[in-house]
């Protein structure tokens, strides 16, 4: 019988009233349980050690957020006032993508989870990216209906030679676009996958990692089973996590 992949699931710190809540959107929930059995990892005040964690696990979901990365995890300039921040996650999950990385755990970063793969090997973020000249406003339409927010606005060109080259994707597609921060110098060990027409890196991958490991800056969990692109990917790493379940329940029975 095929061992069914736990599926790690970052959620965030936020404020509901009067409550502090660890919170993920149910669409990030529901494209693991395409993968496997969602878990979601709270951002506890004193985190788990890594290691504990990824001794129960087959693969790493990490999500997008309405918080950024703190610059100081990065060496950038403070925030601009009215920023939202989420230290506590920042603290779960910088961390735990170094160790996943070294045990080859599959790990699949959409958004917020991009820009903290990028930080958490060394590299810089753009706080504003639509005020960086040449770039153009990434940020998602000012709208209540959700759809809208999450329709196609640029297209991203596939770099030849890379792990999306490799999944025989099309070498331009369209993408959404909902962020603010974006990558600005490239973390030592990332190679670009994608960029958007004006240069934004879009897609990485990790040089050599001994494990599946993709990030993207577009939100593919929206609606994933109805774009060929995003079920391609989530496809691509389910796979991985179920070679990863099988690899764990072999461990088991050796011990």
């Amino acid at each position: 019988m095929s061992q069914i992949p736990l599926i790690g699931v970052t959620a965030c710190r936020q404020q509901l009233g009067k409550y502090s809540s660890h919170t993920v959107g149910d669409k990030y929930v529901e494209a693991a349980g395409f993968a496997g059995i969602p878990l979601i990892l709270p951002a506890l005040n004193e985190p788990r050690e890594p290691q504990q964690l990824l001794e129960h696990l087959d693969g790493l979901l990490f999500t997008g957020s309405p918080s950024n990365v703190e610059p100081h995890n990065y060496n950038g300039a403070p925030s601009a006032e009215g920023t939202l921040h989420d230290a506590f996650r920042d603290r779960m999950t910088l961390p735990l993508l170094r160790t996943a990385l070294e045990r080859g755990i599959p790990i699949f970063c959409i958004c917020r989870g991009f820009q903290e793969l990028n930080v958490a090997l060394g590299g810089t973020l753009h706080q504003k990216v639509h005020e960086v000249p040449g770039y153009r406003d990434h940020r998602e339409p000012q709208s209540e209906v959700l759809a809208d927010q999450y329709v196609e606005q640029h297209p991203v060109q596939v770099l030849p030679g890379g792990v999306l080259a490799q999944r025989g994707l099309a070498g331009s597609f369209n993408v959404n676009s909902l962020h603010s921060q974006g990558i600005d110098r490239l973390a030592p060990g990332l190679r670009a996958e994608a960029v958007s027409p004006d240069g934004l890196v879009e897609a990485v991958s990790v040089e050599g990692a001994p494990g599946f490991t993709l990030g993207v800056q577009w939100h593919p969990e929206w609606q994933f089973q109805e774009n060929p692109v995003s079920l391609r990917l989530f496809q691509a790493f389910r796979e991985a996590c179920q070679t990863q379940a099988a690899k764990r329940a072999r461990w088991r029975e050796a011990s």
